[in-house]
């Protein structure tokens, strides 16, 4: 089955081990940086095993439901975890994501359907559509058409101070769409919890590949989890703070079973 493609900019402007990150993968006289988005995070961490969790609300307490869900803290994992390294030989799961229906607001795909599953197929593409622009306002634009009131705005949202981050550790303005190429491939994922059918926490974990003019690519592993609700007929990134953490775990590897984390497949039409 085909797998989502992206190509996007990212990286993580709030966690230590960005600048570690750039350390090494500025190689070989090619300036590649790459790190990840989100939550605060795209950082390198460990998931909680076991995968998804549903939350009751039915005590009325759907908000503090959410931020309990939201913020449920991640352990660490070493950096190496997310570099390219041994494949495992054993079997995880596979989560089908629907397909897109129809291009939205700032040429984010849409049309996802009301399901946990829906949910992170739309995430994947507002990540991808505002870190493929490798440009600042671009990233602004998509956040101010697909976050609900109280959600990020277009200076907080860490997406935005990634792509920000990204350009100026690599010397370039804030539209470098001629400079850099940077492709995200979501491989893995997992639905962290869901509280209702209307709120989901999903996490991604994606291959980054970037390439700066005739330089070698480069790759690590990178995870995302947001808070999206469904609001007027699709899934935005909802209000509060963003999530805890993600796994960033190379996938394919042992610790990307161990996880928790499944195959990201498109089914064939």
């Amino acid at each position: 089955m085909p797998r989502f493609n992206f190509e996007t900019a990212v990286i993580d402007p709030q966690t230590e081990w960005t600048r570690r990150r750039l350390q090494i993968m500025l190689g070989g006289g090619v300036a590649v940086v790459l790190a990840v988005l989100a939550g605060g995070v795209w950082s390198v961490a460990s998931i909680v095993t076991g995968g998804s969790d549903a939350v009751d609300s039915s005590n009325g307490a759907t908000q503090s439901a959410q931020d309990q869900l939201a913020s449920k803290q991640l352990p660490v994992a070493p950096l190496e975890a997310a570099q390219p390294g041994s494949l495992s030989s054993g079997e995880t799961g596979t989560l089908e994501i629907p397909a897109p229906m129809e291009v939205g607001e700032v040429g984010v795909a849409t049309g996802f359907p009301h399901t946990p599953e829906g949910a992170l197929a739309q995430l994947a593409a507002i990540d991808s559509t505002a870190l493929t622009s490798a440009s600042v306002r671009v990233a602004q634009d998509v956040i101010a058409q697909w976050a609900a009131p109280g959600g990020p705005s277009a200076e907080s949202w860490t997406g935005v101070l990634a792509v920000a981050a990204l350009l100026e550790s690599a010397g370039m303005s804030s539209d470098a769409q001629n400079s850099i190429t940077i492709a995200v491939e979501p491989k893995m994922g997992y639905i962290k919890g869901t509280v209702g059918d209307d709120f989901v926490v999903p996490c991604i974990d994606f291959i980054v590949t970037a390439t700066i003019a005739a330089g070698q690519p480069q790759q690590v592993a990178a995870a995302d989890c947001q808070r999206m609700v469904w609001q007027n007929d699709r899934w935005v990134i909802g209000p509060g703070e963003e999530p805890a953490p993600a796994p960033s775990l190379w996938p394919g590897s042992q610790a990307s079973f161990d996880a928790g984390y499944q195959w990201l497949e498109v089914p064939q039409s």
